[in-house]
């Protein structure tokens, strides 16, 4: 038990009571066997090993008593989170799906948050992007749900639409070991037939936005009545859009007995109003932020204000990223970003709160098919970006928050590859980066300007360009009609072919960029599932 290492130091460091002190650890230990790990299980879940149990360590005996020069060792229980999903009460069908899915062991997140959920306790979870949040109330708000009621059982509320895909997804990969569980999104950008069509059918878990969840709710084609459990996602996030309002007029129309789960990345004041108002005696638990040096190594670059595009460029025509989200701001920030990137060669696409839901769907899976190098963002459009291998992150601007700075940092060096933060720093913003220093609670590192050199290379281009096609989801188009044509008809090696993204009215497909303008020339030409249809290179 880590924590009561100092207890026996204080204990040893007694020199006049060492000697007695060694007799009595060594006839603890012939006292007790060999540690054996507690699985809890649906009938012993919660329950401790009795205090008689021979299951205990000598390691367990880890706290001294001492008042005056008289020592009393008493036992004390090591409190261990177990890893296994295997340890908690979950079904045999949602075990072999978590094993089949890679899910070997809980994240720290999983594990302490978790057995809270399934004993139905609210929770208050702290933790970083990428810390397996999502697994967590995922398979948490599974257990209870009945497949017999198509009614909304477990409702997750985002702060953005890209996030409530994400997370859709996430949970329906989850849903495998149960059969015909329905996960609906509601989120805006898109009409209200289609969506009031699907809830008129019926659907166990919805996902959406505050504001077209209260819409739905204000039209009645969506009802709560029969809600177990209530999610609040990135709820810092949504506090920051100025969703309070909404996410309150929400939760008045669920019933008062509900499980509600917050997660956040941080803990403003808001959050703090939203659980003393609707949350039960809400366990808590957090899981640190911090990043370590050996996964991400982070580099700190003081500037000049009018310097800040220039050096940019300068750091992307030194690190060579193939792939690099920069964070601004602002919204005008991001578009400077973008145009002044474009401006020297280098593929950039800006993501903010602006766009119409197309162009945001185009954007990020331009970046996600790795046909364009850099996204740069605003810390809210961020949320929600589903990347797999980000080799860099660059903040144009420093974060205001120092735990968005976290935040933002920890969207490189994942899944246990390296990353590199890179952090321009101009004098306005040294009070931010003094704050970043003290959460770390280390020196920062700080590099000179005069250290980036543009690399061999010639212009930062990606290795994949994207051909949309004018057909989707609803033209019950699919990945494979797609990939068919492709290596069909247009005789494209499948190995030449990236990721293909289908949304309700157009599809994304990744070619290598070299035989971009071969495999369009031959779509257009050619036929997708039968049908002529309108390709053209992004």
């Amino acid at each position: 038990m880590a924590n009561e290492a100092p207890v026996g130091a204080r204990l040893a460091r007694d020199a006049g009571n060492a000697v007695f002190l060694k007799s009595a650890l060594s006839a603890s230990r012939a006292s007790f066997a060999p540690t054996t790990s507690f699985a809890p299980t649906k009938r012993n879940q919660g329950e401790r090993t009795p205090p008689h149990s021979s299951s205990r360590s000598f390691e367990e005996v880890a706290r001294g008593c001492y008042t005056a020069r008289h020592f009393v060792l008493q036992a004390c229980p090591v409190t261990t989170i177990a890893t296994a999903f295997n340890t908690l009460p979950l079904s045999a069908a949602m075990l072999a799906n978590l094993e089949s899915l890679g899910y070997a062991q809980m994240t720290p997140i999983q594990a302490q948050s978790l057995p809270v959920i399934l004993k139905g306790m609210d929770l208050i979870a702290q933790a970083k992007t990428g810390s397996g949040k999502t697994a967590a109330f995922g398979i948490g708000l599974l257990n209870p749900i009945n497949p017999r009621f198509f009614g909304c059982q477990a409702l997750v509320m985002c702060p953005t639409r890209e996030l409530a895909d994400q997370v859709a997804k996430e949970i329906r990969r989850l849903a495998r070991a149960e059969d015909n569980i329905k996960v609906l999104t509601l989120c805006g950008g898109v009409s209200f037939g289609p969506q009031i069509a699907s809830l008129e059918h019926g659907a166990h878990i919805i996902v959406g936005t505050p504001g077209r969840i209260q819409q739905h709710l204000r039209k009645g084609s969506l009802v709560l009545d029969g809600l177990n459990t209530l999610i609040l996602d990135e709820a810092d996030r949504m506090l920051d859009m100025g969703f309070y309002d909404a996410i309150e007029d929400i939760i008045q129309q669920t019933p008062e007995r509900r499980q509600t789960l917050l997660f956040s990345a941080t803990y403003p004041a808001g959050i703090k109003q939203l659980s003393s108002k609707f949350m039960r005696d809400p366990q808590q638990v957090k899981v640190e932020a911090l990043h370590s040096d050996a996964q991400i190594e982070q580099r700190f670059y003081e500037i000049a204000p009018e310097q800040r595009m220039d050096v940019v460029g300068k750091v992307l025509a030194h690190f060579r990223p193939a792939s690099c989200v920069a964070f601004c701001f602002t919204k005008q920030q991001v578009q400077d970003t973008v145009d002044h990137l474009v401006s020297k060669g280098i593929s950039a696409v800006g993501l903010h709160g602006d766009l119409e839901q197309r162009d945001r769907d185009q954007v990020l899976a331009m970046f996600a098919n790795r046909s364009t190098s850099v996204l740069v963002a605003t810390d809210v459009a961020a949320r929600g970006l589903d990347i797999d291998a980000l080799d860099m992150v660059i903040n144009v601007e420093l974060a205001r928050d120092s735990e968005i700075h976290i935040h933002r940092v920890g969207r490189t060096g994942r899944a246990g590859e390296k990353g590199l933060a890179i952090s321009l720093v101009a004098p306005s913003e040294a009070h931010r980066a003094q704050a970043i220093e003290q959460l770390q609670k280390a020196p920062l590192n700080w590099d000179q300007l005069d250290t980036l050199k543009p690399q061999a290379g010639g212009p930062l281009l990606p290795a994949m360009s994207t051909l949309c096609i004018a057909a989707g989801r609803k033209d019950k188009v699919r990945p494979g009609d797609i990939l068919g044509a492709l290596t069909g008809e247009a005789g494209i090696p499948g190995t030449q072919v990236g990721k293909i993204a289908i949304f309700d009215f157009q599809a994304y497909v990744a070619v290598e960029r070299g035989i971009a303008k071969q495999a369009l020339k031959r779509l257009n030409e050619g036929k997708i599932k039968g049908r002529s249809l309108r390709v053209r290179i992004l």
